[in-house]
This record gives structure tokens, C-alpha cells and sequence, in this order.
């Protein structure tokens, strides 16, 4: 695994067992020494507004709130798409700890040289 991962995750509650495993792997990432980002795109930003990931989980059992507790703990960042987010009327205000609107601009320059899982 490289040194840079960066997981881009473009569904939210809609699909709890592909939102949840994007968060499972971002966090076995960084255990297993990688610089991680979370990229949240489309439905995906809503995992980034307060309260909405509380009761998310896989149907393995994974818990998307306790795996974001972890990325926070180790400040691992958590970027919402910023026109992806206004569009579903999500301001920085409303977003989670640890988290913060990003471009698509900056996607761009964190996947140079990154290995990328896109869920």
C-alpha cells in the first residue's frame, strides 16, 4: 500500500454497507501506517453532517460512527465536496468534527501519486 491513500465514497445512508466499508478501510489504512483523506462526494456528504452517520452499519456488523471516531482521534481528514454539500444545503457549520469542504481541484492534487479506493 503506498504511502498516500485517499478514499473517495460518493453514497451515504442510501447504501450504509459501501458507506461504512469506506470508512473500515480508511481506518485499517492508517493502522497499517498510510497518510489517509476521506473524500466525500454525492450523497457521500451527508456522512459529514452531525449526527447523520450516528446509527450507520454494515450488514457485517461495522459501525461507520465508531470507525469516524477513530479518524478523528488521529485526525485523519474528512473532506466534503463543497458544491456537493451546498447543494444539499450542508454548510462548514453543519459538518462533524475533524471534517471540512473541499474542491474537486483538490481531490485532483491529493490522488497524484496516491493510491485511490473509490466507493
Amino acid at each position: 500500500m503506498g504511502d498516500q491513500v485517499v478514499i473517495v465514497l460518493s453514497t451515504g445512508t442510501n447504501d450504509p454497507n459501501r458507506s461504512t466499508r469506506a470508512f473500515h478501510l480508511a481506518t485499517v489504512a492508517h493502522k497499517e501506517g498510510s497518510s489517509v483523506t476521506m473524500f466525500l462526494l454525492d450523497e457521500g456528504v451527508y456522512l459529514a453532517k452531525k449526527g447523520l452517520i450516528a446509527n450507520l452499519r454494515s450488514a457485517t456488523g461495522d459501525v461507520a460512527d465508531d470507525m469516524l471516531a477513530y479518524l478523528q482521534a488521529h485526525e485523519v481528514p474528512v473532506l466534503a465536496c463543497t458544491p456537493c454539500a451546498k447543494a444539499r444545503f450542508i454548510g462548514e457549520e453543519d459538518l462533524v468534527e475533524g471534517s471540512r469542504m473541499a474542491t474537486a481541484a483538490e481531490l485532483f492534487r491529493l490522488c497524484s501519486g496516491a493510491t485511490v479506493i473509490s466507493l
